[in-house]
Formats: C-alpha cells, structure tokens, sequence
C-alpha cells in the first residue's frame, strides 16, 4: 500500500483538512490506497500508515436519549455505549443509523471525521487520547487520515474527554 504524508493540506480538501487551516492548527495528513474488501477501516489505517492501533481513534456516531452524540474511540476497541450515554448526562445510547450519520456528519461510513461536519454536533473524545502526544482521526474520507494533537482535536471540537472506550 501506498502511503503519502503531506504537511498542510492545499485549499479545497475536505471540510475537515480546510477547518484544520482555518484554525491554523498543526497537523499532518496521511494517504493510503483504501482497500474496500478490508474487514476493519481503522485497523486498516493503522497498517497503512505503520502507527500503533492505540494512536488511530475511529469516529462513531450515538443515538443518545434522541440526540445525535460523535465518539471518538481506538480502533484497537470498541465504544461502551453506556460510558457514552453517562458522559454527556444521558441514560440510553445506541448507534445511530448510518445513513443518519452521513446525512447529519457530511461524510461517508467509514470516512467520517470528528471536524467540519455538516452539522456539529456534541463529541466525546476517549480519554485514552490523553496519553498521546499526537492522534490520527478520520480527514473526512476513506484512505485519508489527519495526525493532530489531542487537545487541538479537543478545542476544535468542544468535546468532552472521558473513558468511553474498552478493549
């Protein structure tokens, strides 16, 4: 596979590279050739770009008491949709329906980004991301991911950080 590091992504990327731009925060976008029959997008990533599963957090969109909640986990985990529910007040979360997700988010399944969605909605970062100097999340589309420091993604995303992943 191919991989592909570029500093700052030119104008006209994708709505989470231009916000990234937009804020001025330091990041570094990562390209790999995306292989559509890989059973994991995120594991995937992780191979691609030869970085520790730990460092790649994936984004998943909550249905949480009826409103619309971004979890932002390890893709070496899954999300515990309770610690979800918990994190933001709520009593009940389950996965939202994917095509709810990219409607509301702007992207695709597997492509979905923490920043510059269509709508923005209330984020939860795993507070596993803490103990990383820098993070990968989604740049807005498969085979595109973006290196940034937790606390930028944090500020950009007013999220809320809290151990809402487990292995």
């Amino acid at each position: 596979m191919a991989k592909k590091s570029k500093k700052q992504q030119q104008p006209g990327g994708t709505p989470a590279t231009v916000a990234l731009t937009a804020a001025g925060v330091p990041f570094t976008v990562h390209a790999y050739d995306h292989d559509p029959s890989h059973p994991s997008y995120g594991e995937e990533a992780a191979e691609a770009m030869g970085v520790s599963p730990d460092r790649v957090f994936k984004t998943l969109v909550a249905d949480v008491d009826g409103a619309l909640t971004v979890a932002v986990v390890p893709v070496a985990g899954q999300l515990d949709l309770k610690a979800l529910a918990s994190a933001v007040g709520g009593k009940r979360a389950a996965m939202a329906d994917p095509a709810l997700a990219e409607r509301t988010t702007g992207y695709v399944r597997g492509g979905i980004s923490p920043l510059g969605q269509r709508k923005r909605l209330p984020t939860v970062l795993d507070a596993s991301a803490a103990r990383h100097e820098t993070i990968c999340v989604s740049a807005g589309r498969r085979g595109l991911e973006v290196e940034l420091s937790p606390d930028d993604l944090t500020k950009l995303t007013s999220a809320t950080s809290a151990p809402i992943g487990r292995v």
